[in-house]
């Protein structure tokens, strides 16, 4: 019976997803346009409302200490995932991409880090089960992750070092134009497929977050061993980023101290999964240590802009 209502759970959530990209791409994103703030704004509200409405459901369904568990890695993850935003905003600058279409970029994106989450998220519970000290390790990566990202430096991913990148122009065509939101076109003359400047940029884009799930999926296995639990607070944080970065590009300049607020967070989760076999630190402690690191550094950045705006001089 158990088996049965797991299948059942990870068969519906699925169909879940999929509906909504369905929705998503066939009705509301059918032609190619421009994303408002506004709209932006009303899918934000969309994905976190639907993402309550799933932690309602498991809490009726599953119990209380799930239910806390989704919450706080949702938490942790939609939060981590600002850091992808950053980065979305560096690249389509670098590569010049048109407003319109960004949204066709981060649609796939956003599916090829689904798909490498799960595998990601499947092998560390099979990993955690057989060889329990492995959480030792992720907490240790997650201290020395977060300690790097706070010292100074340039963290910035350079497209032009890309080695997946470099490999694929090495072995496949290449235009250097855009040929509005396609990836691949036959230029005249030629029979053979050619990519274009728009599949690089998606190509940056998977790799890259490759890179920030190599973070994120340790932390929230911090939070929970459930599989069922770290894979949905992921999708609905992942399936909430498209809109989330419509609505920050422009602003993410605001949030000065968020960087060092992720750092703590990162740090936080690593030091619990370090010290779990001589202190289990309660879900909701550590749910409310999390959003207070969160709430803390967005005021401070607030703060901070309103003194540089007084004085009238940048730090």
């Amino acid at each position: 019976m158990f088996m049965i209502t797991t299948i059942a759970a990870w068969g519906g959530f699925l169909l879940f997803v999929f509906a909504m990209m369905a929705i998503d791409l066939g009705v509301f994103h059918k032609k190619t346009h421009t994303v408002s703030t506004k709209e932006a704004g009303i899918w934000t509200v969309v994905w976190i409302s639907l993402a309550m409405l799933f932690n309602a459901g498991v809490y009726y369904f599953l119990g209380k200490e799930p239910a806390l568990n989704f919450l706080t890695g949702y938490l942790v993850e939609y939060s981590l995932s600002v850091d992808n935003i950053f980065v979305f905003i560096l690249l389509f600058s670098y590569f010049k991409v048109k407003p319109e279409y960004r949204h066709e970029v981060l649609v796939w994106g956003i599916l090829g880090a689904l798909i490498f989450r799960a595998t990601l998220i499947g092998v560390g519970a099979v990993l955690i089960e057989q060889f329990h000290w492995i959480v030792y390790i992720f907490g240790a990566f997650l201290v020395f992750t977060g300690i790097k990202m706070a010292l100074p430096g340039d963290h910035e991913p350079d497209p032009d070092k890309n080695p997946i990148v470099n490999f694929f122009k090495r072995h496949f065509p290449v235009v250097n134009e855009y040929h509005g939101d396609h990836f691949f076109i036959k230029p005249e003359g030629t029979h053979k497929w050619h990519a274009t400047p728009l599949f690089l940029v998606l190509l940056v884009i998977e790799t890259t977050d490759i890179m920030f799930a190599l973070d994120s999926i340790p932390a929230i296995f911090g939070i929970t061993n459930d599989p069922f639990i770290v894979f949905t607070s992921n999708v609905f944080a992942i399936m909430g980023l498209r809109s989330l970065y419509f609505l920050l590009d422009g602003v993410m300049d605001m949030f000065h101290y968020l960087k060092y607020g992720l750092t703590a967070i990162l740090c936080f989760i690593g030091v619990k999964m370090l010290i779990e076999s001589f202190y289990h630190f309660p879900i909701v402690a550590s749910l409310g240590v999390i959003a207070a690191i969160l709430a803390t550094s967005i005021v401070a950045s607030l703060i901070r802009n309103r003194r540089v705006a007084a004085s009238g001089n940048p730090e």
